[in-house]
This record gives structure tokens, sequence and C-alpha cells, in this order.
């Protein structure tokens, strides 16, 4: 390794570097695993995952999820060809070929196309979006928002829809990345644990921005709404309107920050008002099937039995979905039972829809998250200027689907 001064990650690339160079490995070799670099070097995971990402980045390995790494095929003959050969950030050569040669980064000076191995379009810079789901005018309305800052910008959105599967996350980054993909956008999905995808983009200083959802404790871009604000805003609508059975409700049982916060604003609001907290009025522990109507169903059994005046979802659809269990049971919306959603289910194209609604300005959010991500990829952000974190504040949009409680 050239230097101590250089950083242990940089130290752990050039070594491995010098090995291709010198090769001592080659093309197809596997390197060894993270947990034995881990010893070799006396480094932390984060500091390997960061080397190796890097390697695969700049197309000297390429990386294959269960396997490991791999010195990518052909180096030998491109270093010693110096065909195509650029020089990187390090100050090394940088391989112009390889399973992640398409996504070298732009301060190297090379263009960057869609799809693993396609020759760059002139002029062609893509952005690649993860969203968990596209069920909702959410998502539509965050999607329009990045659309037309990226477009402004000459960038094309290329959207992967993971079904909310952390598992297809993690390929669907893999998979951008390896099609050349500047920078990502990446809306998370519901999930216990934190994907590692994710982490090891951080690692290696990849552009991404999250997007609504965020990781506690890790440091990254993000734009998103205070769902603590958001559920005590609800709450303090609902109460002042006379409703004292007030019932928060999530339509999966999967566990999210977002779902957190929004609760946690729930119960904050009922304490200050002196309120006992009523765990039977926080409905979290059961999935929602929009596709069937069940009798049997905890949320149906619950609204029929009259256990609250008064329902905060924590989206749009399953507002609509218990309007429609009201309409069933003959119950009337607001006379018997006021709905308040979080966002709103109308598509806002000539409609001002029916239901009152806790507002994200998710247009908006995808904006500025879209203008983050330009600011890196274009290098207009000044050097140690950290992370962007802008939290928007939730808005009280009053309309249809709530009134006074009963009396």
């Amino acid at each position: 390794m050239h230097t101590e001064r250089q950083p242990l990650y940089m130290q752990i690339q050039q070594y491995f570097k010098d090995l291709i160079a010198q090769e001592k490995l080659k093309g197809n070799d596997k390197i060894p695993s993270e947990k034995e670099l881990m010893e070799q070097f006396d480094v932390s995971r984060i500091t390997v995952a960061n080397a190796l990402v890097q390697l695969a980045k700049d197309g000297w390995i390429y990386r294959i999820p269960g396997r490991g790494s791999f010195v990518s095929e052909g180096i030998e003959r491109m270093l010693a060809g110096q065909s195509g050969a650029g020089t990187g950030a390090d100050g090394g050569e940088l391989p112009s070929r390889g399973p992640y040669a398409p996504t070298l980064r732009a301060q190297a000076g090379y263009a960057s196309g869609f799809g693993a191995g396609a020759a760059p379009a002139a002029g062609l810079r893509t952005v690649g979006l993860l969203l968990p789901e596209l069920v909702d005018n959410f998502a539509l309305r965050l999607v329009q928002g990045m659309q037309e800052v990226l477009e402004s910008a000459n960038y094309q959105l290329h959207i992967i829809v993971t079904g909310n599967s952390i598992e297809r996350e993690k390929e669907a980054i893999r998979h951008m990345i390896r099609g050349g993909a500047d920078g990502l956008l990446i809306f998370p999905c519901d999930a216990e644990t934190y994907n590692e995808e994710i982490l090891s983009l951080k690692a290696a200083g990849f552009p991404f921005v999250l997007v609504d959802r965020y990781l506690p404790g890790i440091e990254t871009n993000v734009v998103r709404s205070d769902g603590l604000v958001g559920g005590q805003t609800a709450v303090d609508y609902l109460w002042e309107l006379g409703h004292r059975d007030i019932a928060i409700c999530s339509d999966s049982i999967l566990p999210t920050i977002t779902v957190e916060d929004r609760i946690n604003g729930y119960m904050e609001a009922l304490k200050r008002r002196g309120a006992l907290i009523n765990p039977a009025l926080i409905l979290t522990d059961f999935n929602v099937d929009y596709h069937k109507s069940d009798e049997d169903h905890p949320l149906y059994r619950f609204i029929k039995n009259r256990m609250a005046t008064a329902y905060i979802t924590l989206n749009g659809r399953l507002g609509v979905h218990i309007s429609s269990i009201c309409r069933k049971l003959g119950l009337q919306v607001p006379q018997d039972v006021s709905i308040l959603t979080f966002d709103d289910p109308a598509s806002g194209l000539g409609d001002e829809g029916e239901y009152s609604h806790i507002s994200q300005s998710e247009g908006r959010m995808g904006e500025q998250a879209a203008r983050i991500l330009l600011e890196m990829l274009d290098g207009d952000r000044e050097a140690g200027a950290g992370y962007s974190k802008i939290i928007m504040q939730p808005e009280l949009v009053v309309r249809k689907s709530t009134g006074p409680a009963k009396k």
C-alpha cells in the first residue's frame, strides 16, 4: 500500500489494485470474504464494505450476492493494453469495462448509460427511483415532483417498484448501479432491519437521497414529513370536534419509523389533553387485503362494534377502505364516524376530494429530493457541507369526511 496517510478503505482498494496489476489476482479470481478482510486489515465491516463497493463501482471487481467478490473478467488484458483506462479520484488507473464499469463516477470523467454493458447515449443521464408500491396518488404526486426537476436538468427517471420486499429492494439497487444510474432516489420499503445495500451506498459515497422514510441513527440525505407533528395535528383537530375515542390505524403489521413517529405524535397529543392511552385504539396488528371484503377481519368487527367515533388512517387508501366498511354497516361519514387520512386519496386532477387529511406536500417532497440529488451530481454542494435533511411540516386539510362527534 502506498501511504499510511490514505483512509483505510482506500488502502484496501489500493492493495487489491496492486495485486491485480501484478497479476497475483486474475480475472474471475475470488477475493477474501468481508470477515477475512476485517481480520487481515484489523478494520470494521463498514470500512471493508466501503472498499469493496468502490472497487466494484470502478470496475475492478464484481460482486455476487451470497457468493462473494471476484476480479473482473478480462481485466489483465485491459491493464496490459492501457486500453480505455482513465484516472480515478485516487490517482490510480480506472478500468473502462467490467460489471460495474458503466457506474464510474462523474468526477472521473466518464459518461454513464442505462443498461448493463450498453454504450452510453450522448447526453443521456439517468436517476433511479425505488418505490415500495405504486398504488395510490401519494406515489404518483411524489414521482411527478421528481420528474419535473429531473427533466429540466436533462436526466431521465427510471423507476423500479420493489413490492415492499427488502430483498427486491437490494436487487433493485444493484441493478440500478450495474445499469449506470448516476444517482438514486430511494423510498425504503417496510422492514425491521436496515437494507445493507443502502449502507454500502453511504459507505462508498454513491449519490442517493432517502424519501419519506429515514434510518434512525444513520446520517444520510433525506427529505421527509414530520410524522410526530402529523400525529399530533390529527388528534388535536379531532379532539376539538368533540371526539374522545380516536383510533389510529395502519394496514400492515410491518413496523416502520414513519408509523412509529405518527403513533408517538398521536400519544403525545392525548397525553397533553390528560387522556389515558387506550391500546385497543391503536390498530397496527393486522394486514389489510384491499382485494376482498372480509366480515371476520378485526378491522370490520372493530368498526361494527362502534369502538371509535373517529379514525386516523396512516394512508389514504386505508381511509377509503374504512369508509366502504361504514357504508356496508349503514354508518354515515361523518355523521356517525369521522375519517382523517394521512395523504389525500383524491387525484387532485380537477377533483378536490372528500377526505379530510394530513397533507405531506408529496409533490414538493419529490422536488426537494431531486434537487438535493442534482446538487451532488452536478458538484454544486460545498465540500464538507454534510448531509441535507429536509423535514417538511405536515398541514391539515379539512374536507367532508370529518365532523363533530355525536353527543
